[in-house]
């Protein structure tokens, strides 16, 4: 077995660097000073895109505390928690578990020992390795990632509706801007005013409001009621011409049943839970679509393929990030960020190595082999390497193949 090989069989295995100790190198440092550098740059270029990728960063930095933390709470030995892979930037030893940075900001990792029967471990330590304990201490640190990030956008959609509030309809044809010179600054309407009817016909949409208006030709009387704060108003109006549309009415009022409106905290909580559940059945059929290799590339081969299928990175996403906080604020970017927390917490439960869902697939199989009063079944990892080797290389194809897009066709 080349050093090569064994190395990136034990990293599958262990989901993360392997080796106990090691030297920040000046690759590596060079490395991270680079990518400092460009964070930097990002946020002098775009201040909201830098914005979202550091929320990203901090999201798989929790994630990576829900493991470590439940790996301490259950009695198991984590040696290394690190930022980013590649080669060392910087670390430093508290107590047993060494901390610290890596060149290439890919994700995070924790590295329990005695993951599986081909990770070596002390004798001393056997008793403290994660195949050492019981099945539902192994299934809560290997799932706590994917919870943590479920936390993460329950936590994110309820301070956003709370604190910044939610589109939300009222059944009420709010006026929320008026044309300057028209009909209805004529006849002083106002933002905020209800719009009641039109022409004896109710409104209480958007769309109503609309087929009320053109329902009458320009020139023409119509009446209109409405609720100026809480006291009932009508006035006769002659409708103007459309600017956009020749012969269409035009009373020059934008009024929608859609407004903002903060939430209290229980309606907060059971709209963010409607929304993660949704989110949740919509991820799943993502996380399928994602990984076909057949959908990436009719992306690349066509041109008006489905934006929505496209295959991304985090190239693509700071993109989305970066336009969402230019239109929408801090409150769109943390939103986005729950949904793709969301998402990223299902895909990682997908059941086949390097995924956590493949540990818990092999903790699952193990206590499904195992029988009482015998020694505990352990799987042969061994088996399982090529099938984790493919989906490394189709987690790859996709990367180069979003890359791909994400630069040459930009959302």
């Amino acid at each position: 077995m080349t050093g090569f090989y064994k190395s990136f069989r034990d990293e599958i295995a262990a989901g993360g660097a392997v080796e106990d100790d090691g030297s920040p190198t000046r690759n590596g440092r060079v490395m991270g000073l680079v990518m400092l550098a460009g964070l930097v740059a990002l946020a002098v270029i775009s201040p909201w895109t830098f914005v979202f990728v550091l929320g990203l960063l901090v999201c798989v930095f929790l994630h990576e505390v829900g493991h470590f933390w439940t790996a301490r709470l259950t009695g198991m030995k984590a040696t290394q928690f690190f930022m980013g892979f590649g080669p060392r930037v910087f670390s430093f030893r508290r107590g047993e578990t060494e901390y610290g940075v890596r060149a290439l900001p890919l994700g995070a990792f924790v590295r329990i020992i005695g993951m599986n029967n081909i990770d070596d471990v002390d004798p001393e330590d056997e008793p403290r390795a994660y195949r050492s304990k019981s099945y539902p201490r192994r299934l809560l640190v290997i799932t706590a990632g994917s919870l943590m990030h479920m936390l993460i956008a329950f936590v994110l959609l309820v301070g956003v509706y709370t604190v910044s509030g939610s589109w939300t309809h009222t059944g009420l044809a709010e006026v929320q801007g008026i044309a300057p010179d028209s009909p209805a600054s004529a006849a002083g309407m106002h933002n905020g005013d209800i719009i009641v009817s039109i022409g004896g016909k109710p409104v209480t949409t958007h769309g109503s409001v609309v087929d009320a208006i053109v329902a009458h030709d320009p020139g023409e009387t119509v009446e209109v009621i409405w609720d100026s704060g809480g006291t009932l108003r009508n006035a006769d109006i002659t409708l103007a011409e459309s600017p956009a549309d020749n012969g269409i009415g035009f009373l020059g009022v934008y009024a929608t049943d859609i407004v903002n409106k903060r939430l209290g905290p229980l309606t907060a909580v059971g709209r963010s839970l409607g929304e993660m559940g949704t989110t949740m059945s919509g991820s799943v059929s993502g996380v399928v679509t994602v990984l076909n290799p057949l959908n990436s590339i009719e992306q690349i081969t066509n041109e008006d393929a489905p934006v929505d299928n496209r295959p991304t990175t985090v190239v693509g996403m700071s993109q989305v990030g970066g336009s969402v906080g230019r239109n929408e604020g801090l409150a769109g970017v943390l939103r986005l960020l729950a949904y793709v927390n969301v998402f990223v917490g299902l895909f990682n439960m997908f059941p086949v190595l390097p995924f956590d869902g493949g540990h818990a697939a092999i903790a699952t199989y193990e206590r499904i082999r195992s029988r009482r009063g015998r020694a505990p079944y352990r799987a042969d990892v061994n088996k399982m390497v090529p099938l984790a080797t493919a989906v490394m290389a189709l987690l790859l194809f996709l990367f180069v193949t979003g890359l791909y897009l994400d630069v040459t066709r930009p959302f």
